[in-house]
């Protein structure tokens, strides 16, 4: 008999907590997806009908990749496409995913011996592993967050297992670009602007050791004699290989990093005029490890900001901390940062710009990426991915392509992108750099030069991490192109003598 003081409906299932309505960062993100896919699937004719030159370039692949995987157990090809890759692989079972169900749907067609399937290897339930190889000939360029798709994949590989990335180097984007207009190549939407350290990286970001890599395909067309010749020979060469199309890395699972703790954090988010982005700010930025703080700097906004985030503080119930700085006389975003630094209380600091550009779901692969050691300084990229419309001007996009190549240069490290906001790094770290400003002394408003100088003298290890950058939905950029630009360059020259020319105070 039940207690008499039991409640009516004890036993009963809970109701299902009510969903949290669709934003319109959800709303694009989704449409986003349901646009790739429906393109992906409008191709999927054409991978049938391939003329000469096409199916040139696909056989030269299947023997690269032939060559790369041992006649194996089980293989899991990524990105599969119509499967014509997957059916020339030895193994006695052979897996294939795909985002596209028409190219899916093809491929089981001309291809019944293999095991297809529809998945989205970012957001869906993966095949059951372990798999001996898992290749992904050409799919990289398409993910929409390349670390999240490879670290899901990780757990797949067997304890010998192998990743097989291909990809195309993009000193041949201008030729492919071309083929697309005459009809001798498959005209993909725009696909991810990658580098083979940019590959590297990112496997070293998902918990991948390259074990090795190279190029190959140095004529893409059938040509007899020469094709041969070209392909398997000067494809290798110093000084020919970095011509070749192909690049390839084999990769292995690396031993899992031991976090004895996960330190608390606080993300700093100078506003200025930025009061449409508050409430997303707050409901978008996850917490991270034992506590996370959110600490406005505000400075001395006209849209109401300062009100916006006075009333979300008294709202607020979640598990963030929420807390507001003036910024007062300061001008710049440098300075903002700069306040908002020496105000936090945790161990992790964090700058996520309040437009959002930049979002704020992608912090915890920063806090990773620092806690396990994988570099002392995190520095954002948004030069990889595609941008949608309107997030960086063509203008603002040369800019910074020429600034990072610079930087790199200059700092001696690879820096793929100097001016996005997003940067993460230890309190004790910062600390040293701001011991050390009177170096360089207080040369730059925005704030990324000085930490990336900084953080370059004291020998800092800084690691890149690709972001996808996304438009602005509320406010306007605070970027002057031309004048900005030159004070960049500037900057950049006053760094050449600091750093690169050894003069020391």
């Amino acid at each position: 008999m039940a207690s008499p003081d039991a409640a009516p409906n004890a036993g009963a299932p809970a109701p299902a907590p009510t969903p949290e309505p669709e934003s319109d960062f959800d709303r694009r993100e989704r449409a986003r997806l349901e646009s790739k896919v429906a393109g992906y699937d409008a191709l999927a004719a054409s991978r049938v009908h391939r003329n000469g030159v096409s199916r040139a370039y696909a056989a030269e692949l299947r023997r690269l990749v032939r060559s790369l995987v041992p006649e194996c157990a089980r293989i899991l090809e990524v990105g599969c496409g119509t499967a014509d890759l997957l059916a020339a692989l030895h193994a006695e079972e052979r897996v294939g995913v795909d985002i596209a169900p028409r190219m899916i749907a093809v491929g089981r067609e001309a291809h019944p011996e293999l095991d297809l399937r529809v998945c989205d290897v970012e957001r869906d339930p993966l095949p059951e592993g372990p798999f001996d190889a898992i290749v992904l000939s050409d799919a990289i360029g398409h993910f929409d967050d390349i670390q999240r798709a490879l670290e899901r994949l990780r757990p797949l590989s067997g304890t010998s297992g192998r990743l097989v990335v291909t990809y195309y180097s993009f000193l041949w984007e201008p030729v492919l670009k071309a083929a697309e207009k005459v009809g001798l190549k498959t005209p993909w939407p725009q696909q991810n602007w990658l580098s083979m350290h940019d590959i590297e990286n990112l496997l070293a970001l998902a918990g991948y050791e390259v074990v090795r890599r190279g190029t190959d395909v140095l004529l893409p067309a059938a040509v007899p004699v020469l094709g041969e010749l070209a392909n398997r020979v000067g494809a290798k060469l110093p000084g020919l290989r970095e011509a070749s199309l192909v690049d390839y890395f084999v990769a292995r699972a690396a031993p899992e990093p031991t976090v004895a703790r996960w330190p608390s954090v606080s993300v700093i988010c100078p506003c200025k005029d930025e009061k449409g982005n508050i409430r997303e700010a707050v409901r978008r930025t996850p917490v991270m490890g034992e506590a996370t703080e959110l600490v406005f700097v505000e400075g001395r906004s006209k849209d109401g900001t300062r009100a916006e985030i006075e009333a979300v503080m008294r709202e607020y119930r979640g598990p963030l901390t929420l807390r507001l700085v003036d910024q007062g006389d300061g001008r710049g975003k440098g300075d903002a940062v700069r306040k908002g630094f020496a105000a936090a209380r945790n161990e992790v600091l964090m700058i996520l710009d309040t437009d959002l550009t930049v979002p704020p779901e992608d912090l915890p692969k920063f806090y990773r990426a620092l806690v396990t050691g994988k570099g002392e300084f995190v520095n954002g990229v948004r030069l990889v991915y595609p941008m949608e419309g309107q997030a960086m001007r063509f203008l603002n996009l040369l800019g910074n392509k020429f600034f990072s190549a610079a930087l790199s240069w200059l700092l001696e490290q690879p820096i793929k992108d100097s001016l996005c906001g997003t940067k993460v790094l230890y309190r004790r770290d910062y600390e040293r750099i701001a011991a050390a400003r009177a170096f360089f002394g207080d040369f730059d408003p925005f704030g990324d030069f000085d930490l990336l100088f900084g953080a370059a003298r004291l020998n800092l290890k800084i690691v890149d991490l690709p972001v996808r950058y996304r438009d602005r939905t509320y406010g306007d950029t605070k970027i002057s192109r031309f004048a900005n630009g030159w004070m960049l360059l500037k900057m950049t020259a006053f760094g050449f003598a600091k750093l690169r020319m050894g003069a020391v105070r």
